[in-house]
């Protein structure tokens, strides 16, 4: 069994139970998250007897890289192939003076999102906690100055939200200051498509940053693109965002897909800024990042500006983020397709 997968709670009722001792615990983990070991018999300050219990339990696991891609702007792609198979994608952003890591939640998705390549493979299943947090553990572990990985987003394959548990698992050994991977709450950002049951629970079991895939401003338009809105719609979607319990300081995050003659209109861009009304936000405008099989288009850079003046001229925090990796399969679950023969 891969180690990664016990909560520290876990490992300690196993230790326990052998009657070894409970500060071994932490020291084990901070073998594991803080120092990289790859093997048991790296923790020399466990004894050799303890080291070979483990041994003989466990192993350390690392996730198989499969395939690497490396844009000219210094993005990097890694596709992953897990023990039974499946693959799954996690993206390294370069940043000003640090990166910014995208991780998966699930093999596939089972939103079915127009614009969303990853939709088109269907739902698979929920990736494992020590799935989630390998991601993590081992791209800072292949980069030459691991400190420089300060960020995490929740936007890759798969509704995080959707996958709570191991979701929340996770995040409590990465945000760890003691014995787990030390990432800071605030950064860390967990993007969804608007599973609003689960707000109430993310808001009380983690400090994170909250994003909303919103990307239309009527219901019509957005339970075309996005079908979680027949269910949840944007009155129901906002009415949560607006009891969501904010730590001091932080914002929600709304994400919005420029999409050519869908929903890039001035009339589209004033009813946003009308419906956010009341919302400690920001708004993150993403022109569409075109992909084979995807009849939607990306807007002029015209429309764009435009779009963009009008939520600038109401106060809001608007930012154009700009698609980085163009070069290296750089939709979202693009190599993914890929490797599976389905084009892209």
């Amino acid at each position: 069994m891969n180690i990664i997968e016990l909560t520290r709670d876990q490992l300690l009722a196993w230790l326990k139970e052998r009657d070894i001792a409970a500060y071994r615990t932490d020291q084990i983990l901070k073998w594991i998250y803080l120092r990289q070991a790859d093997s048991f018999d790296q923790m020399t300050d466990i004894s050799k007897n303890v080291r070979g219990l483990l041994a003989e339990h466990f192993e350390i696991g690392r996730l198989a890289v499969e395939r690497t891609e490396t844009s000219r702007d210094g993005s990097r792609k890694y596709l992953f192939k897990l023990e039974d198979g499946k693959r799954i994608e996690s993206v390294l952003i370069p940043e000003r003076d640090h990166f910014t890591l995208c991780v998966s939640s699930q093999v596939g998705c089972a939103q079915g999102c127009l614009f969303c390549l990853t939709a088109t493979g269907g739902f698979e299943r929920n990736l494992t906690r020590a799935e989630i947090i390998g991601q993590v553990r081992d791209i800072k572990n292949d980069l030459e100055n691991p400190e420089q990985l300060r960020n995490i987003v929740f936007m890759g394959m798969g509704e995080p939200l959707a996958n709570y548990n191991h979701l929340v698992s996770a995040l409590d050994t990465i945000t760890d200051n003691d014995y787990g991977l030390r990432f800071a709450t605030r950064r860390i950002t967990v993007s969804t498509a608007g599973l609003v049951p689960r707000f109430d629970a993310l808001g009380r079991d983690t400090k994170i940053n909250l994003a909303i895939s919103l990307n239309a401003t009527d219901n019509d338009t957005r339970s075309r693109l996005m079908p979680i809105n027949r269910k949840f719609p944007i009155e129901d979607l906002l009415d949560a965002c607006r009891d969501y319990p904010l730590p001091a300081g932080r914002r929600i995050t709304f994400e919005y897909i420029l999409l050519k003659d869908v929903n890039d209109t001035v009339a589209d861009a004033k009813r946003l800024a009308k419906l956010l009304r009341l919302i400690r936000c920001k708004v993150n405008l993403i022109p569409f990042n075109p992909h084979g099989g995807c009849a939607f288009e990306r807007p002029s850079e015209h429309v764009i500006q435009a779009f963009f003046k009008i939520l600038f001229d109401k106060n809001y925090t608007v930012i154009i983020r700009r698609s980085k990796g163009a070069d290296i399969s750089a939709a979202c679950g693009q190599l993914r397709a890929r490797s599976l023969g389905q084009g892209g």
